[in-house]
């Protein structure tokens, strides 16, 4: 069974994430000054890879199927071929990545990764553990386009493994490398709460993307990191399940059914002012934004 290059490595990650705490300590930084929350990270992590391995055996059958219809196989012997596919797995995730944001379904699993109010390197552990159920979906298309599933999980892996690094705060600027590649400050952006932070940087490896559809941000201010609706908690499920009680608890309020359909696929942001407006209107908390 081919086993995916994230898990490969998670030693690798295990001992880096050592390195940087000792390293804090050292420069007497805070970038781990909540034990908890890097404990929550790692659980979190943890939990990710073993829920991964459920929704991997479901989708890998999935992708099995897709790439039996693709018209054109591409060679796994070419190195235009691996070329090829870093572009397009990388073009495909920064879409995910963008929807993720744009979309409260899609943000209901992704808001894990960004609720942390630190930014270290076992922030890069910090994943939902049931992404697994949408984000194939975005994917698929590449099997049909001729790529074998497993060409995919290697070249998806190596694009995750290269976006561990980039979560931290000891790495400032790099020069001419982050006109082309995706960096700790630009990732520093897109984990920001500040006004003009918000929505910005979604690349992987590439900032090119961000560059070409007017999603890229410069570091120019601290970035404060987390939700602008604390999740303020350490537990794994709660984490994980918060958005989604939000979501539901907002449906039952919704009037219309384009209200309904509204608040679970537009914007998180948005259907939370619609949530605030509605608690007010009804005398109930006003709550705010996520």
């Amino acid at each position: 069974m081919f086993l995916s290059p994230t898990v490969i490595v998670i030693p690798l990650f295990a001992a880096l994430i050592a390195v940087e705490a000792h390293l804090a300590r050292l420069l007497d930084s805070d970038e781990f000054a909540d034990p908890l929350d890097t404990a929550t990270n790692i659980a979190l992590g943890f939990g990710s890879v073993g829920f991964g391995f459920v929704f991997g055996l479901a989708t890998g059958l999935v992708y099995i199927y897709l790439y039996s219809f693709a018209p054109y196989k591409f060679p796994a012997d070419a190195w235009w071929t691996w070329v090829l596919l870093f572009f397009v797995d990388d073009f495909v995730y920064y879409w995910f990545h963008r929807i993720s944001h744009e979309s409260r379904f899609l943000w209901n699993f992704h808001v894990v990764h960004h609720s942390s109010e630190h930014f270290n390197l076992s922030v890069a552990g910090r994943q939902s553990w049931f992404s697994g159920v949408a984000h194939w979906m975005f994917y698929a298309p590449i099997m049909l386009l001729g790529f074998a599933p497993w060409m995919f999980a290697l070249m998806h892996g190596l694009n995750l493994i290269y976006q561990f690094w980039i979560h931290t705060r000891f790495v400032r600027r790099l020069g001419w490398f982050e006109f082309i590649f995706n960096t700790p400050s630009h990732h520093r952006v897109h984990h920001g709460v500040n006004e003009i932070y918000l929505d910005k940087n979604y690349a992987g490896a590439l900032i090119i993307w961000d560059r070409m559809f007017g999603t890229f941000v410069d570091e120019t201010e601290a970035p404060r990191f987390g939700i602008l609706k604390p999740v303020a908690s350490y537990n794994p499920l709660w984490i994980n399940t918060h958005a989604w009680v939000e979501m539901f608890a907002a449906l039952r309020s919704r009037q219309s059914i384009a209200a309904k359909i509204r608040c679970v696929f537009a914007s998180p942001y948005m259907e939370s002012r619609e949530d605030v407006a509605v608690n007010r209107a009804e005398g109930l908390p006003s709550g705010s934004l996520p």
